[in-house]
C-alpha cells in the first residue's frame, strides 16, 4: 500500500520568500517559471478548498475550456492518432478532418451609418453654399454632394450623468419677499429621469452591472448614485411597466414554438429561511432556479424570465394557461428532463439533438469511430438546417427540405444505433452504451422536424438566452427577495425581448414611463415590435 505523503503547512509569504532566496542562482526565465508554478500552485489550492470546484472545472482551467463543435471534435481525434475515415471508409489526412472556418467579414470598424444612437450635427461650410460660383474656376456653379462627408468623435461620461442647475434668487430688501428664477423649460420636477432609470435597469438587468458596482463608479466621477437609490428607482419603474410584462407574458402564451428550461438562482432570503434555527425540516422543495421561456410565432421571439421555486415546466404551464383555445397545443422544446415537462399542460414535444449528441462528444476520445459516424450524420442535418435559414423557408417548405435531404440519414442513423446492440458491438453499460440508450429512447422526440412543421432541432434559444441570468449571477451572486427576483425578471424580460426583436431597449424603457397612462389602458400597442407606431401616432395627435 502506497505510503500518505506528509502533510506540510507553509504559508504563501514563506513560500515567496524560498523563491525569492534562490532567484540569484536562477536565471530570468527559470525564476519566471518558477514564480509561474507557485502562482499556479496557490490558485489550485484556493479552487480545491472551494466546495463547488468540479474536476471539469479544474480541467478547463489547467487546459482551456473544450469545444463540442464537430470539426475540432474530430481533429482532436486525428492529433491524438486516432484515424478518422470518410463515411465510403476511405482514410481522410488530418488537415482534412473538419475544415477551417472562413475569416470573419469585416476589419472591426464601424463608419457613421452604425451609430443610429449618435447625436447627429449638420455642420455647413463657413463660406459657400450651393448656387454660388466657384471659387476656383469662376464659372461652374456649386451643388450640394450625397452623402455629406461624416466625422464620428466618441466622448467618455458616467453612465449616468447630472447637470446642476443654479437659480438665481433675489429678495426685497424692504419687504424681504423672494424671487426665485424658474427652471429652463423641460427639466422636470423629478430627480431622476425616466432614461435614468433605464439606463440603471440596463445596466443591471441587461449587462449584469451590479447595484454596488455602478455606485462605486458613478462616485469615482463625482456623480454620487448610492445602491440603495438604485434599487429605489427600478422598483418604482418596475410597477409602471409590469402591465407591458403581463402584456408580454399573454402574447408569448399564443406561441407557435415555446422552448423551456431553467438555471439554479439564489434569492438570499430563502437560504436565510432555511438556515434559521426555528424552521424544521421539511418536504418542500428548497431549491431556487431561473427558467427561461423563448416564445416564437410568425418570426417573432419574446424570452421570458421567472425566478422562484418553481421548474421550467410549471413556469410554462402558467404561461400556456393564458393560451387561446382555438390555437390548439403548441411544440414545446426541451431537453429530455422530465421537470421540464411537469404541470397540466399539452404540448407537442420535441427534445433537443444537442444535448444527445452532446453524449457521444463526451465519450469520443474513447469510441472515436463509432462517434465520427454519429457526430458527421448530425452535422450534415445540421447543414441542412442552416441552408433552410439562408435560404428563409417558411416552416412547411423546411419540413419538406428536411424529409427529402435528411430523413435517410436519420433513418440510417437508427438502423446504425440498434445493430450496436443487436449485434454485441458496444458494452450496454458502457459511456457510448449509455449515449446510444438515451438517442434511442427518445428518438420519436429527437425526429419531431421530420414531421412537424416549425420543429427545431434543439434548445439553443433557450440556452443562449438563459446565458443572460447566469451573467446576472456570476455578477450579482443572488437575488436579495422574492421581490427583488420579480422586479429582474420583468425588466430581464423586456430588455433580452427587445435584443430579439431588434429594437432599442433604452429607448423602449423610457417610452414606457413617459406613456405609463396609455401603457396600462392598451398595453398591446407597447410591445417592443410595435411601440415606434403608436409613438408616431401619439406624436401626430
Amino acid at each position: 500500500m502506497k505510503r500518505a505523503m506528509e502533510r506540510v503547512d507553509i504559508k504563501r509569504e514563506d513560500l515567496e520568500r524560498l523563491v525569492e532566496h534562490a532567484r540569484p542562482a536562477l536565471s530570468e526565465a527559470e525564476y519566471q517559471q518558477l514564480k509561474a508554478a507557485l502562482d499556479t500552485l496557490v490558485y489550485l489550492t484556493q479552487l480545491l478548498e472551494n466546495k463547488n470546484t468540479t474536476i471539469g472545472r479544474l480541467r478547463q482551467i489547467l487546459f482551456g475550456a473544450s469545444t463540442e463543435k464537430t470539426a475540432a471534435v474530430l481533429k482532436s481525434l486525428v492529433a491524438g492518432g486516432n484515424t478518422t475515415l470518410d463515411h465510403d471508409g476511405a482514410t481522410q489526412p488530418p488537415g482534412d478532418a473538419g475544415g477551417a472556418e472562413p475569416p470573419r467579414e469585416g476589419h472591426g470598424r464601424n463608419g457613421a451609418k452604425n451609430y443610429p444612437g449618435a447625436v447627429t450635427i449638420p455642420v455647413p461650410h463657413p463660406d459657400l453654399s450651393a448656387g454660388l460660383l466657384c471659387p476656383e474656376c469662376r464659372r461652374g456653379k456649386l451643388y450640394e454632394v450625397t452623402p455629406a462627408g461624416t466625422l464620428v468623435r466618441v466622448t467618455g461620461q458616467a453612465p449616468l450623468a447630472a447637470t446642476v442647475y443654479e437659480l438665481q434668487k433675489l429678495r426685497c430688501n424692504l419687504c424681504l419677499e423672494g424671487f426665485t428664477a424658474t427652471p429652463p423649460e423641460g427639466v422636470g420636477a423629478e430627480k431622476y429621469d425616466a432614461g435614468a432609470a433605464s439606463m440603471i435597469a440596463l445596466l443591471k438587468y441587461g449587462s449584469g452591472v451590479p447595484f454596488y458596482r455602478l455606485a462605486g463608479l458613478q462616485d469615482s466621477l463625482g456623480v454620487p448614485l448610492p445602491a440603495s437609490t438604485q434599487w429605489e428607482i427600478v422598483e418604482k419603474t418596475a410597477a409602471l411597466i409590469q402591465p407591458a410584462f403581463k402584456e408580454l407574458i399573454r402574447q408569448a402564451a399564443q406561441g407557435e414554438v415555446v422552448h423551456n428550461d431553467d438555471t439554479p438562482m439564489k434569492i438570499l432570503a430563502h437560504r436565510q429561511d432555511a438556515q434559521s434555527e426555528d424552521s424544521a425540516p421539511s418536504a418542500e422543495r428548497r431549491g431556487v432556479f431561473t427558467s427561461g421561456i423563448v416564445s416564437t410565432r410568425a418570426g417573432r421571439t419574446i424570452a421570458l424570465f421567472f425566478t422562484g421555486q418553481k421548474h421550467a415546466g410549471e413556469n410554462l404551464a402558467d404561461v400556456l394557461a393564458q393560451r387561446a383555445v382555438q390555437l390548439g397545443p403548441p411544440i414545446q422544446m426541451a431537453d429530455a428532463l422530465s421537470r421540464n415537462f411537469v404541470g397540466p399542460i399539452k404540448t407537442i414535444v420535441a427534445n433537443c439533438i444537442a444535448h444527445a449528441r452532446r453524449r457521444y462528444v463526451e465519450v469520443a476520445p474513447h469510441f472515436p469511430e463509432e462517434c465520427r459516424f454519429v457526430l458527421e450524420t448530425l452535422a450534415e442535418v445540421y447543414k441542412h438546417d442552416a441552408q433552410c435559414k439562408q435560404q428563409r423557408l417558411s416552416p412547411e417548405q423546411r419540413l419538406c427540405f428536411h424529409q427529402t435531404h435528411s430523413s435517410a440519414l436519420m433513418s440510417t442513423l437508427e438502423t446504425w444505433l440498434a445493430e450496436q446492440f443487436a449485434q454485441r458491438k458496444v458494452e450496454p453499460n458502457s459511456g457510448l452504451g449509455e449515449a446510444i440508450k438515451y438517442l434511442r429512447k427518445h428518438w420519436s422526440e429527437l425526429t419531431l422536424f421530420l414531421r412537424k412543421a416549425g420543429a427545431p432541432l434543439d434548445n439553443n434559444l433557450c440556452e443562449q438566452i438563459l446565458k443572460r441570468a447566469i451573467l446576472h449571477r456570476k455578477n450579482a451572486l443572488f437575488y436579495k427577495t422574492d421581490k427583488g427576483a420579480q422586479v429582474g425578471d420583468a425588466f430581464m424580460s423586456l430588455i433580452h425581448t427587445c435584443g430579439l426583436v431588434d429594437a432599442n431597449p433604452f429607448d423602449y424603457l423610457t417610452a414606457l414611463q413617459t406613456h405609463a397612462a396609455a401603457l396600462s389602458q392598451n398595453p398591446h400597442q407597447w410591445m417592443p415590435w410595435n411601440y415606434r407606431e403608436t409613438l408616431a401616432r401619439v406624436d401626430s395627435s
